[in-house]
């Protein structure tokens, strides 16, 4: 158990969110995520959680996990095409994961999208997280774009609006 990891996630609240996405940055997310979306077939979903509970915390839960999880629990698999992607952020941990259904995952693997988490999270250390945030959305957007282009009579799958765990 490391035990700064969780003295990290003890420490950091819903505050901390509401500091970094103010409802100014949780609008200019979900505007990126339709207007990239109008680009393509896929469906994007972005969520921000602050901590592990404290169970899963002791465990030893990793970001990754997490966003397994959450990826079911918002239901991004649930999409006519299988392009459902998720954008996850385990704000404690400065970890991005991006977990994508299988239609667009067997496109690109594992490397793109961990190209794409690096990046967003060097955006973070800087302390620039609604630029990393977009930047992500629009690489994800790219990569959806090329392999689901936008067709016509598309219809939104899922909600656009950022969700706060």
């Amino acid at each position: 158990m490391d035990l700064i990891r969780v003295m990290r996630h003890l420490s950091i609240g819903r505050a901390a969110v509401r500091r970094v996405f103010p409802l100014r940055t949780l609008d200019a997310i979900e505007q990126a995520i339709r207007s990239t979306e109008a680009r393509h077939a896929g469906q994007i979903r972005f969520a921000v959680e602050a901590a592990l509970e404290l169970a899963p915390l002791l465990a030893g839960q990793t970001g990754q996990q997490r966003a397994i999880e959450v990826f079911s629990k918002l239901r991004v698999w649930d999409t006519e095409h299988n392009n459902g992607v998720l954008i996850y952020l385990l704000l404690a941990d400065r970890d991005v994961e991006i977990v994508a259904d299988r239609g667009i995952h067997v496109k690109l693997g594992k490397e793109v999208w961990e190209a794409i988490c690096r990046e967003m999270e060097a955006a973070f250390r800087e302390g620039h997280f609604e630029a990393g945030v977009l930047a992500g959305i629009h690489a994800v957007g790219e990569h959806l774009s090329r392999h689901f282009p936008a067709r016509s009579g598309k219809v939104n799958e899922m909600p656009d609006r950022p969700v706060v765990l």
